[in-house]
């Protein structure tokens, strides 16, 4: 028998979710703090966080389907060939973000990217900065958690350091908390533990 999903008033939080909110709930419970190691789902990700600087992920979160759609899934192959023409298509689409700085860096990140696979996988380089495993933070508010780390640090310095854009150090470390390579739900939340347990189990597999 399937386990219903808890009730959201039965169950403690992170305080960052608004409960009126059902996506940005769904968000904090099935996907934040979860390891991920797809290439392209780490590149969306890295992408739509670059795209949060200045603004809140929930603006960007009610506007990922239409980030999928105006950037072909966020295929690097395809993004990396776009011309001005698809410049100006990005410009001109309500459904995204437009801004022309992060649109520029979208489309230099898919050739960086490229480039980058060409040595290694991204996954195998993003997850190398904390060893291929999870670190599991044991935050008691939301005080407790950085917005930076010394880890971050370094992962804004390497990918800069392989042409990205848009990826400086609390960028990269609310990528990090996103995809799972760091638990910051407050240890009282009921995603802790769950995401704690699949962040103990994890070995790096590429694409899993």
């Amino acid at each position: 028998m399937a386990r219903k999903k808890p009730k959201t008033e039965d169950v403690i939080r992170c305080s960052w979710p608004k409960v009126e909110d059902p996506e940005y709930t769904r968000y904090h419970d099935e996907e934040w703090g979860v390891p991920k190691t797809g290439d392209i789902e780490l590149f969306e990700k890295i992408i739509l966080e670059g795209f949060q600087s200045g603004l809140s992920w929930i603006t960007i979160l009610k506007k990922r389907d239409d980030f999928r759609r105006a950037f072909h899934d966020f295929d690097p192959k395809k993004i990396a060939r776009y011309k001005d023409k698809d410049f100006e298509r990005l410009l001109n689409d309500e459904g995204i973000v437009r801004n022309r700085l992060k649109i520029e860096a979208t489309i230099h990140n898919a050739k960086a990217y490229l480039e980058l696979s060409k040595e290694r996988s991204f996954a195998d380089f993003i997850w190398s900065f904390v060893d291929h495993k999870p670190i599991i933070n044991q935050p008691k508010t939301m005080r407790d958690i950085p917005a930076e780390t010394e880890i971050s640090k370094q992962m804004s310095k390497g990918l800069k350091s392989k042409g990205f854009r848009f990826v400086g150090p609390t960028t990269a470390y609310a990528f990090m908390q996103s995809v799972g390579m760091v638990n910051d739900h407050i240890i009282d939340c009921f995603r802790h533990e769950p995401c704690a347990k699949l962040q103990r189990n994890f070995k790096f597999k590429q694409g899993a």
